[in-house]
């Protein structure tokens, strides 16, 4: 069991340690960090950790073996840092960082260190891209040709917090919610992005807003792509892979869609799984020397490359060359 510290306890923190504690046979937490003590006394009785204020204090105490940070997104890279320099493991709540320089500074000091590093990404864990992973595998495919992603949900209307609406803090309207999921499909699907487009189209500001983005890519090896996200529509989550033998897609978290030439189409529906604590349990299997945790470093880092790429896309309106 890897005793662990988990640093902001806001909406998503907790998710994770309701999600982990009790549940997970591999992870717990021991420490909690919050600038909202008064408030969250309570809640870490009742989760079975101490509480301290500070990052620098959970490092400091020595049952902490690894550290998960669900912290506004401007201070991941910095943390996971100053974690890696006290010799633990770490995990970072998605996004790594705002800007490639800092996802590369970041995963440098882990492997300077010698540390496991994880990041959250929990719907790499769903069984419907487990599936379409497996089949692209598979070859049955052919050759890979063209990617395509969607992600829109809810989440900005009902669970705003003013410092989400920081464009120092989310750049790029619905990109850090839900756009940086399909960053990291596309990362693993089809390597690094060479050039791509951003669109962005805002139709209300402020707590809850209602914007669009549009992204076509191209990648490194000739993959061609796009990706939307919506702020804020019901929930809709997709990833679809085309190949010259057929296609396979993603569908939510549960259903994937196999294609292929012929008329041959399947579609597989899987039980539903806490893809929270799958990733909560693989990176505890990563800090436990169990196994390399899922998400390789280089597919960090392309996700944030692509990601800055967004960003600066929409600033410019124009195309941007990684």
């Amino acid at each position: 069991m890897i005793n662990a510290a988990i640093v902001g306890l806001g909406w998503w923190g907790k998710n994770i340690a309701d999600a982990v504690q009790g549940k997970s046979n591999k992870l717990h937490f021991v420490h909690g960090v919050t600038q909202e003590l008064d408030a969250t006394r309570e809640y870490a009785k009742a989760k079975g950790f101490r509480l301290s204020a500070t990052l620098a204090e959970a490092l400091a105490d020595p049952a902490v073996q690894a550290v998960v940070l669900a912290t506004p997104h401007s201070l991941h890279a910095d943390q996971v840092v100053q974690v890696a320099r006290a010799g633990k493991a770490v995990f970072c709540e998605k996004p790594l960082s705002l800007v490639r320089t800092d996802a590369e500074r970041a995963v440098a000091a882990c492997k300077a260190a010698k540390v496991p590093l994880g990041v959250g990404q929990n719907k790499r864990f769903w069984p419907s891209m487990a599936e379409l992973r497996r089949v692209i595998a598979s070859g049955a495919l052919g050759r890979v040709m063209h990617v395509e992603g969607h992600y829109s949900n809810e989440h900005s209307s009902k669970f705003f917090a003013p410092w989400r609406d920081l464009p120092a803090e989310t750049p790029g309207a619905g990109m850090t919610g839900t756009g940086i999921h399909i960053l990291d499909a596309f990362a693993n699907i089809a390597g690094p992005a060479e050039q791509l487009t951003a669109q962005f189209i805002a139709h209300r500001s402020g707590a809850d807003p209602r914007d669009t983005v549009s992204v076509l890519f191209r990648f490194a090896n000739g993959i061609s792509g796009f990706l939307g996200a919506v702020r804020a529509s019901p929930l809709y989550f997709r990833v679809h892979v085309f190949g010259d033998e057929g296609s396979v897609e993603a569908l939510d978290e549960t259903r994937t869609i196999i294609r292929l030439k012929g008329g041959r189409t399947e579609v597989k529906d899987f039980a539903k799984i806490d893809s929270v604590l799958a990733e909560m349990d693989a990176f505890a299997d990563a800090v436990a020397g169990v196994a390399p945790y899922p998400i390789t470093t280089d597919e960090m880092v392309n996700t944030i490359a692509s990601f800055e790429a967004v960003i600066q896309s929409i600033a410019g309106g124009n195309t941007v060359r990684l």
